[in-house]
């Protein structure tokens, strides 16, 4: 048995909204191509074949032992019509805008050849093969599945699909062999003392990232249970409110930064299981450069809030320098981070107004900007064109986008040339280039403050062997697992 925090409401890849709904519908219907791997690469998954023809067309061929799990064969014809539905006019697919801005058209040239016709050369084209590939005939006449219970070609399918219970089989015509472990339960288990509890006491096999991070130790004192861990490439940061009007200023935002100090809080918080960010991309990415770690320095921080028109008022202990609100989802967990953030800023003279809301509030007031600091994480991190979706000028939300991705409101010339160059240039090496000359630029800026990367860690059954997990926390590894 498998536990999840919360609920996964679909197996459909082109609804796929929480990271619960992605990592199920990954298990049943994978992509092209897979980012599954410890650098983040793409590398083929249902294709057998990626070639670029010219600047605006590619040709992929699909593996010809790739099935769905009724046993049909996966066509060109299945992979164009996934595509089209999402890039069809009026889709209300999550990935409509992207793909219609990146794709003209997806056509099958014959049983087993696709080609993808694009607007403009494109970088992420291999990384866009990543969306799942469902079957055509298992869809009803509006395109969709009933339910969100979709036919795929990876390893399971699904049996259940219910708010507290998803219950999978073993696709047993899987072009990667046979599943470890036949048939895979997920229960919801929203308490995360149950969850621990749960494993402790062998009424569960696996859970991952689905517990506090500080009680992990006292729960692998027991026998029944082991740990597997992995670097993540998933991105803890404070979100910064740049059309503030104290935090406009980015000595203001750098003050903030040096008054952090996240050692302590990796060490005390998550029991040395998270490493230290720069930038939104993790050190192990084929695209993250090296900039200066920002040092915790006090001192450092109050000399640039004297700087930027903050003085103490009063001398320590005294009335503070500015007033700060600081809105968190109500995760315990989460709202106790924030609370050590918030003493750690009081040090420099800044009094925090800690606010915990439940999440749907948190987040939309967070796309429309009425928020001075938060908190959050990112999605995993596999493209570096996310540098051109969190922080390019045309990405900050608008009426015409609510949900556009740069929520922070920074604006730079540099950034948003560099992250639409980055998006058409294909050689690795100039694009390692151009996202270096990026990642300088925000650290110097400091639009976000990167906290950590929180390690992937899995919790499992003494008795499950050969679970691997991977830096952007799906669940693949559960296909090469098995149960002694």
């Amino acid at each position: 048995m498998v536990l999840f925090e919360s609920s996964a409401k679909t197996t459909d890849p082109r609804y796929a909204l929480s990271a619960y709904d992605a990592k199920l519908s990954r298990l049943v219907a994978p992509g092209l191509v897979t980012v599954d791997s410890p650098d983040m690469s793409p590398r083929p998954e249902l294709a057998e074949r990626i070639e670029q023809v010219d600047a605006l067309n590619w040709h992929v061929t699909v593996r010809a032992d790739a099935r769905f799990s009724d046993g049909k064969p996966v066509t060109a014809a299945d992979v164009a019509w996934t595509f089209g539905t999402v890039l069809a006019k009026g889709s209300d697919s999550l990935w409509h805008k992207g793909f219609s801005e990146r794709f003209s058209a997806v056509e099958a040239l014959d049983e087993r050849t696709v080609r993808f016709k694009l607007h403009a050369p494109l970088a992420t084209f291999m990384s866009d093969l990543d969306m799942g590939i469902i079957a055509k005939h298992g869809a009803g006449a509006n395109g969709k599945y009933a339910g969100g219970r979709v036919l795929g070609a990876g390893p399971y399918r699904i049996e259940t699909l219910g708010a507290e219970r998803v219950v999978l089989r073993a696709n047993r015509y899987w072009h990667g062999g046979t599943p470890g472990v036949p048939r895979v339960e997920i229960k919801t288990v929203r308490d995360a003392a149950a969850r621990l509890i749960m494993l402790a006491g062998g009424s569960a096999d696996v859970a991952q990232n689905a517990f506090r991070y500080d009680l992990i130790d006292d729960v692998l004192a027991r026998e029944r249970v082991r740990e597997v861990r992995h670097s993540s490439n998933i991105l803890t940061y404070m979100l910064l409110n740049n059309e503030d009007p104290v935090l406009k200023d980015p000595r203001v935002r750098r003050a903030l930064a040096l008054a952090l100090d996240r050692e302590s809080i990796i060490a005390r918080k998550f029991a040395g299981r998270a490493v230290l960010a720069t930038s939104l991309l993790p050190p192990g990415h084929w695209c993250y450069t090296a900039t200066p770690q920002v040092p915790h320095d006090p001192a450092a921080a109050m000399k640039l809030l004297d700087e930027a028109g903050y003085p103490d008022p009063d001398g320590p202990g005294g009335r503070p320098r500015l007033t700060l609100v600081y809105k968190t989802s109500a995760d315990q967990f989460r709202v106790a981070v924030a609370r050590v953030i918030a003493s750690q800023l009081t040090q420099i003279g800044i009094a925090v107004d800690v606010r915990p809301f439940e999440f749907a509030t948190f987040f939309a007031d967070i796309k429309k900007g009425s928020y001075q600091i938060a908190s959050m994480q990112t999605s995993d991190i596999s493209e570096p064109d996310l540098l051109y979706t969190y922080f390019h000028s045309s990405r900050i939300p608008s009426a015409a986008d609510p949900n556009a991705n740069n929520r922070w409101r920074y604006r730079n010339a540099l950034v948003d040339e560099r992250t639409a160059a980055g998006r058409r240039v294909l050689a690795r090496a100039e694009r390692i280039a151009i996202y270096a000359d990026v990642q300088r630029q925000l650290a110097a800026d400091l639009p976000v403050i990167p906290l950590w990367h929180e390690d992937n860690v899995a919790i499992v059954n003494a008795d499950v062997v050969g679970f691997e997990v991977l830096p952007n926390a799906r669940l693949s590894g559960l296909a090469r697992a098995r149960k002694r």
